[in-house]
């Protein structure tokens, strides 16, 4: 019998990329990392798609992708959401997502990112909070 290696943790390897990117990237995502958790403390982080950060409750809320020249923040339903504050400025042709590019040296509007956050949470989990209705079959007389 075979035995597996055993598995990192998602957060272990969100640690490790940012220790391994270095620079501004890494610094950028740990902030945007805090960011996320401070808006709601029950998201999840996962890693999928082979090495994208991904951050959930309900659903996908956002991922965390590094770059070259930017640190991008995806929102799996941005479309959906609305953004007084105008914090989208990537991927704005899409029908379901939209994206946010932080580029070295650019500040964060943290309270209306994290209001964004709550907001993608609330989507996520307004579907899961509501029983399928289920569907009732009528006798006829006969």
């Amino acid at each position: 019998m075979k035995k597996t290696a055993p598995v990192q943790s998602a957060a272990a390897l969100l640690d490790q990329r940012i220790k391994e990117l270095g620079d501004w990237r890494g610094k950028m995502l740990a902030k945007l990392r805090q960011i996320i958790h401070e808006a709601d403390p029950e998201i999840v982080e996962e890693w999928k798609w082979m090495g994208t950060p991904v951050f959930s409750r309900g659903g996908i809320v956002c991922t965390g992708e590094t770059y070259k020249s930017v640190v991008k923040m995806t929102f799996a339903k941005g479309a959906a959401l609305k953004d007084p504050a105008g914090l989208f400025n990537s991927s704005l042709e899409g029908n379901v997502r939209r994206a946010i590019d932080f580029r070295e040296g650019e500040q964060i509007n943290e309270a209306a990112l994290k209001d964004l956050l709550r907001a993608a949470v609330a989507l996520n989990l307004q579907g899961k909070s509501k029983p399928k209705p289920r569907r009732v079959g009528t006798k006829r007389a006969g």
